[in-house]
């Protein structure tokens, strides 16, 4: 085993030393700083570069800044500092860090499960409107990643955008009534009212969404039948939706018991007159909502 921290360059050249290839993912959101992941991203393409890896795939994002100042004053949102998204542009700053010839540039799309947990009560709400919004699965991206490398040099030097689906919000809201039986409906707002709702982050996602709905290259640069070209198995939001039913109906309106399609009924736990006995030691119990698909990688070798 070796030990590999994103905060400390010291040791990133032994865990790299002998890799192929390596897929660089960094979380602005474990510290809502750019200056850090700009850190952490350049310390690994500094090591991968001494180690002599031959494949970079670099999770990136697009830059907002110079789409934004484009625009007229007046549709521009307000700068967050140096920047309009900061865990776009921290992230699109780094692509230079790395050599230009060995690296992917993977560009990702909105996390389903993230927007699951955006829902309460069934109600969605942001200030995405009537616009596509590109969604992915979190398993899916690490599957592309894996198809960018068994393609060899194919991807080298070249940027890829990935989507496992492409809706509005209101439509991925019906489909989850759809699914699950659930109630389920999207509110619009306003930028300046979603960015006063007060959650940490709550003014660089509504920049965020608001970049979604004015750049149309980022809808049509994310074509999910291309994805599927790296990964046969990608989920589309109704796929997604028919594995994580228990997901889903937990953060719809409640509705009687009754009215649930089987498939919702099933998931349900009985009613129990006796505790629940504890599960025995020697046992590992996965949630139901997690699915570990081994035939995908036997004989594969994959660091991340």
């Amino acid at each position: 085993m070796i030990k590999f921290d994103m905060d400390d360059p010291s040791t990133h050249g032994a865990a790299l030393d002998g890799a192929y290839g390596i897929f660089v993912v960094t979380n602005y959101w474990e510290h809502f700083s750019a200056d850090k992941e700009k850190a952490q991203a350049k310390s690994i393409a500094e090591a991968s570069q001494k180690a002599g890896v031959k494949h970079i795939i670099w999770s990136t994002l697009e830059g907002t800044n110079d789409f934004f100042d484009s625009l007229e004053e007046s549709e521009r949102p307000s700068k967050l500092g140096d920047y309009y998204v900061p865990h776009f542009d921290g992230k699109h700053e780094c692509d230079s860090y790395f050599p230009a010839n060995k690296t992917t540039n993977l560009f990702t799309s909105f996390y389903f499960e993230n927007l699951a947990g955006m829902v309460q009560d069934g109600i969605l709400c942001n200030n995405m409107g009537d616009s596509p919004l590109p969604v992915i699965a979190k398993d899916d991206i690490g599957k592309c990643a894996f198809g960018i490398f068994k393609a060899g040099h194919k991807y080298m030097g070249k940027d890829v955008y990935i989507a496992g689906d492409v809706l509005s919000c209101g439509e991925i809201m019906k489909l989850a009534s759809e699914v699950t039986g659930g109630d389920f409906e999207y509110q619009p707002v306003d930028r300046e009212t979603y960015a006063s709702f007060g959650f940490p982050g709550a003014d660089e996602m509504a920049n965020m969404f608001d970049f979604h709905v004015k750049n149309e290259d980022f809808v049509k640069n994310r074509d999910p039948k291309k994805a599927k070209e790296l990964n046969p198995k990608l989920q589309s939001a109704r796929e997604w939706m028919e594995k994580h039913v228990k997901t889903m109906t937990n953060v719809a309106k409640p509705v009687p018991e009754a009215a649930l399609p089987q498939q919702v009924k099933a998931t349900l736990p009985p009613l129990e007159e006796e505790p629940t006995p504890r599960a025995s030691p020697n046992k590992m119990h996965l949630s139901p909502d997690i699915e570990v698909d081994n035939e995908d990688y036997k004989g594969e070798d994959m660091w991340c």
